[in-house]
């Protein structure tokens, strides 16, 4: 989990700044809005330690519209997806969508001047879905790959629905811990679980 913690920190860095930013091709918005929102925490480093409550803020209001939460929770739920109400899979999204910001939020505070790699992509202007591979290099250790799954939008726009860490996906990662919960006492209760972690983070 320490590994997927780490993945979502790069991924929030360059979600951050797409405010910003035209319909860039994914693999340029990566690298443009990574090295914008790693000036801009370098910058305030002392400000997002000092409150929580702006760090939260700061991921709430810049990086929730680029990510498919909703896509995100289909993988995740899998074939319990389809049997669930829509009300379950409202409820699901919102607690999934709180808990992954409060838990990884802070990551963005453990980047400590790590160079990122950028690998090459290819794929055509009809593609709908692009994988863009990325290296950390933490120093001292081999290189992390970190691999982005993203899939663009009826608008044009790129948004994000896994992402991988040396072979470790963060949807199959939730997907193997949730399906158990489900199986053994239901959906109803992953949602409540869900919630009230959201609500121990939160305080």
């Amino acid at each position: 989990m320490r590994k997927v913690a780490t993945t979502f920190l790069f991924l929030l860095v360059w979600s951050t700044a797409t405010l910003s930013l035209p319909n860039l091709p994914p693999d340029q918005l990566v690298r443009e809005t990574t090295e914008k929102v790693i000036a801009e925490l370098e910058r305030n480093r002392e400000e997002y330690m000092g409150d929580g409550g702006k760090l939260y803020a700061l991921v709430n209001d810049m990086v929730l519209p680029y990510f498919d939460f909703e896509r995100m929770s289909r993988l995740v739920l899998g074939k319990h997806w389809r049997g669930a109400s829509a009300s379950q899979q409202e409820q699901f999204v919102d607690e999934f969508k709180a808990l992954l910001v409060r838990t990884y939020a802070t990551a963005l505070l453990g980047y400590t001047g790590q160079e990122i790699v950028y690998k090459p992509v290819r794929f055509n202007e009809d593609d709908i879905k692009v994988v863009v591979k990325t290296e950390l290099q933490p120093g001292g250790g081999p290189n992390v790959p970190l691999h982005y799954s993203l899939r663009k939008s009826d608008d044009g726009s790129w948004k994000v629905f896994d992402i991988n860490i040396d072979g470790i996906s963060l949807v199959t990662n939730y997907r193997s811990a949730y399906a158990q919960v489900v199986r053994t006492k239901g959906l109803n209760a992953l949602i409540e679980s869900l919630a009230e972690r959201n609500k121990e983070i939160g305080q």
